[in-house]
C-alpha cells in the first residue's frame, strides 16, 4: 500500500498541480480542504470535483470561519484589488493576503497527518509568480517543518515531518506546463478571489491576471470560464 501524504487542496491551479505531483511521487494523498469564510467559496466545489476526477479516496473538509477575524479582502468587506500592474502586485503585501492563513492550514494538515500516519504534507504555495504573501516563501516553510517535530507527539517519538512545497520555485507558467505533463485539466480549478453569482472569473484581480499570463507563457490555451466581457 503507498505512503500517505496530506495535501492541502484549495481547488485551485498551484493546489490541483501540487497534488498531481504527491500522486506522482507515489504517494496516496489525504486531501484536506479548508472553508474559512472566504468569498470565492466556489473553490471548494472545485476541490471535491479535482479530488473525485484524481481519484483521492480519502477527502477531508474543515470549517475555521476567518470571518471573525477578517482583516482580509478575502474573508471582510474590503474591496479586491483589480487591474494592477506586476509592479503593483510586486510590492508590499496585499489586501488580499489572510492573516497567518499558511501557518494555519499547514498545523491543521499536521494534524490530521498525526491522525492518519503520515508524516508527508504537500502545499501548493509559490515563491515566483505571486502576489507577496509572506506565507508562501520557502523560508516560512521551512520553520513550519521545524515547528513540527516540536509541537506534534509523532516529532517527539521519532517521526520527521517534510513539507513539500515543490511549486516554490517555479513560474506559472512552469506549473501549468508540468502539470500539464501530469495529465491536470485545468477547467475544474478555480483562481479567482471575486468570482460572480455563477462562479465565473472575474478576469482582473491579481490571481486572474497571474493564471492568465501563466497560460499565455505556457503556450496552454486558458480553460477559464470569465464573465461576460472578460476576455
Amino acid at each position: 500500500m503507498a505512503k500517505r501524504a496530506v495535501v492541502l487542496l484549495s481547488g485551485g491551479l498551484d493546489s490541483t498541480t501540487c497534488l498531481a505531483m504527491a500522486k506522482a511521487d507515489g504517494f496516496e494523498p489525504v486531501c484536506l480542504s479548508i472553508a474559512y469564510g472566504q468569498r470565492h467559496a466556489v473553490e471548494l466545489e472545485r476541490a471535491k470535483k479535482v479530488a473525485s476526477t484524481m481519484g483521492v479516496r480519502d477527502v477531508r473538509v474543515v470549517t475555521v470561519d476567518l470571518r471573525q477575524v477578517g482583516g482580509s479582502a478575502l474573508t471582510d468587506d474590503i474591496p479586491v484589488p483589480k487591474d494592477r500592474s506586476e509592479d503593483a502586485m510586486s510590492h508590499d503585501v496585499p489586501v488580499t493576503y489572510v492573516p497567518a492563513r499558511n501557518a494555519l492550514f499547514l498545523s491543521l494538515a499536521l494534524g490530521l497527518a498525526e491522525v492518519v500516519g503520515a508524516t508527508d504534507l504537500y502545499i501548493g504555495v509559490n515563491a515566483v509568480d505571486y502576489s507577496g504573501y509572506p506565507d508562501c516563501r520557502p523560508e516560512f516553510i521551512r520553520s513550519f517543518e521545524a515547528m513540527a517535530q516540536l509541537a506534534t507527539k509523532a516529532g517527539v517519538e521519532g517521526a520527521t515531518f517534510k513539507v513539500h512545497a515543490p511549486l516554490s520555485g517555479l513560474t506559472k507558467a512552469q506549473i501549468i506546463q508540468a502539470g500539464v505533463k501530469l495529465g491536470v485539466d485545468y477547467g475544474m480549478t478555480h483562481s479567482c478571489y471575486d468570482p460572480d453569482a455563477q462562479g465565473r472569473a472575474c478576469g482582473r484581480c491579481d490571481s486572474c491576471l497571474l493564471r492568465a499570463k501563466g497560460f499565455q507563457e505556457a503556450g496552454v490555451p486558458d480553460p477559464t470560464v470569465y464573465t461576460d466581457g472578460v476576455r
